[in-house]
């Protein structure tokens, strides 16, 4: 039995107690290996994958073969980009980073929920808005506030997502975010990020801890991204 943890800044948070129940009453429950894919950029988008355990990294390649991270998706996450009016392919793809229970939720049974419950089609246009707000200001800090911006908005994205306040007042990230993946959620180089991660170090605005990330000074992070001090359903990896 897999334990489920589902965190109340999770996407899914946007359903009532009911329409939770009635979406993952036609959820089909899968297990899904490390390395394995829920979907692939350009299949059908007919799907929707709420994650009960484990975490799944949503990723966009460029032209020149580099991957993006857009998304990292933990359990109580619900993952796709179905559109139940019009049919579409998925514009990006989707990994098991670590071992997963899901639930595939079709399309067809999707739209009878939508048609036969009112309250549920405007919680389901609801879940719709957080992630299309959860883009946009991706983003919004990716192109207006450069390369810093953008690495210290992922910061605080990281530490709303996966933070530990710790006594002094300071937030350990408790997952390990390598200088890599950090590069790839920003669309900067490897060595760019080392930079700036240095530079942040020097100025006392985060440490490290076993090799994750303790955020000591989140005000400066919040200063640089000129953080709109968004909900975490929004503000979040």
């Amino acid at each position: 039995m897999i334990e489920e943890r589902y965190d109340t800044t999770c996407n899914i948070s946007s359903f009532s107690d009911q329409n939770r129940e009635r979406l993952l009453d036609i959820a089909k429950d899968r297990t899904y290996p490390e390395g394995s894919h829920l979907f692939w950029e350009g299949d059908t988008a007919d799907k929707l994958f709420f994650l009960r355990s484990g975490r799944v990294k949503v990723t966009k390649s460029t032209d020149e073969g580099k991957e993006l991270i857009l998304y990292m998706y933990q359990a109580g996450d619900l993952i796709g980009q179905m559109d139940p009016f019009h049919s579409n392919k998925h514009s990006y793809t989707a990994e098991v980073i670590e071992e997963g229970e899901v639930g595939v939720i079709e399309q067809r049974d999707l739209e009878v929920l939508i048609c036969q419950h009112c309250d549920f089609s405007i919680d389901f246009m609801k879940w719709m808005g957080i992630h299309h707000r959860l883009t946009q200001t991706k983003f919004r800090d990716l192109m207006m506030y450069g390369k810093p911006g953008a690495l210290c908005s992922t910061l605080i994205r990281l530490s709303n997502t996966f933070g530990e306040e710790q006594e002094d007042g300071s937030i350990l990230i408790n997952k390990k975010i390598t200088h890599t993946d950090l590069s790839n959620m920003i669309g900067a180089t490897r060595e760019s990020v080392n930079r700036m991660l240095s530079d942040l170090r020097k100025k006392g605005v985060l440490e490290y801890d076993n090799g994750m990330i303790v955020v000591k000074e989140i005000d400066h992070l919040r200063d640089v991204c000129h953080c709109e001090m968004c909900p975490k359903s929004v503000c979040r990896i």
